[in-house]
């Protein structure tokens, strides 16, 4: 009776993933508009929508390191209709929030890779630093007095702050805001001196001048920006930062309707129009198997538990 019962759940399962979908696809970015989440999510909708046969709505839900927005994805009906971006942010949560209201291995199920892609150390123009190794030299000179915006706290702008104060051997003080939008507009008024953002939320401000690049966080240089250099070339080795974003559905989602969305997805990102808007914009284009995503979420859980445990900050309520 039981294989019979499997063999019919499967069947409906399978049915219910060839009529799929029959109505507009809730996409959640948890930041605010304007964040890196939210560019790409908006990048990649349309495109998406096209090869899902239905609308892609996106749903900023921004707030509280992006626990907001994650945990309402995680408490959606399980049905396809519901999907949510995940980033570093999210593996970053079990380690810094007792109680983030979600953990992206247990109540997710991984759909794709979306991206890879890089952070940066940016500047506003006011600043007389125009290299890593002269916003070392002035952080020694002024202790305590340079401050560095994040999207929030342990957010992995924060964290890639607080990694490179830590490798420069520099005293520059961590200010938090609600997402990466607010941030980066306190950065070009010149409220806070520099920050560590994800390039593609960053590079809009770069080529008029709004923001000046001093280098990016990745192992490899940016291929959209392949002048500036990274962190460990420009003044201090060892340092890496990379970013990704994920695409993921509620767990208990049939494997049906999460195959067919790894379908669109992988279509999705073979688009060469898309592959050059993501690119401009500093990201790359990364569609990958189901279980790839679960391994790299793992992996990240790790890394992150590291750093925040290095770093001394402690998990918040």
């Amino acid at each position: 009776m039981r294989s019979c019962g499997v063999a019919l759940a499967l069947a409906v399962g399978t049915a219910f993933a060839q009529s799929y979908p029959v109505k507009p696809v809730r996409l959640i970015a948890a930041s605010s508009p304007g964040s890196a989440v939210d560019i790409v999510a908006r990048s990649i909708a349309q495109k998406l929508a096209e090869n899902l046969g239905q609308q892609i709505v996106i749903d900023n839900r921004a707030g509280a390191g992006g626990n907001i927005g994650a945990e309402i994805a995680a408490h959606a009906p399980a049905d396809g209709y519901t999907l949510f971006i995940g980033t570093p942010a999210h593996a970053i949560a079990p380690s810094l929030y007792r109680k983030p209201g979600y953990d992206l291995a247990r109540d997710f199920a991984p759909v794709s890779q979306l991206i890879t892609g890089q952070y940066c150390v940016v500047v506003p123009p006011s600043m007389p630093a125009k290299t890593v190794k002269e916003l070392i030299a002035l952080a020694r000179r002024r202790p305590g007095e340079l401050n560095f915006a994040s999207a929030g706290v342990g957010n992995a702008t924060h964290l890639a702050g607080e990694l490179f104060k830590s490798m420069a051997a520099i005293d520059i003080v961590h200010v938090a805001y609600k997402g990466s939008g607010p941030a980066l507009t306190d950065l070009l008024g010149g409220q806070v001196q520099l920050m560590f953002p994800n390039l593609v939320a960053a590079l809009p401000f770069v080529p008029n001048g709004r923001l000046r690049m001093l280098a990016v966080t990745g192992s490899t240089r940016s291929a959209a920006l392949p002048a500036y250099p990274t962190v460990a070339e420009a003044g201090v080795p060892g340092y890496e930062v990379t970013s990704w974003f994920g695409l993921f559905a509620p767990a208990g989602t049939p494997a049906a309707i999460t195959g067919r969305l790894n379908d669109a997805v992988r279509a999705t990102m073979r688009a060469p129009e898309l592959r050059d808007r993501l690119a401009a914009e500093g990201a790359e284009p990364h569609a990958s198997a189901a279980d790839e995503l679960a391994r790299l979420v793992r992996t990240e859980v790790a890394k992150w538990a590291k750093v925040i445990k290095v770093a001394g900050i402690k998990p918040e309520g």
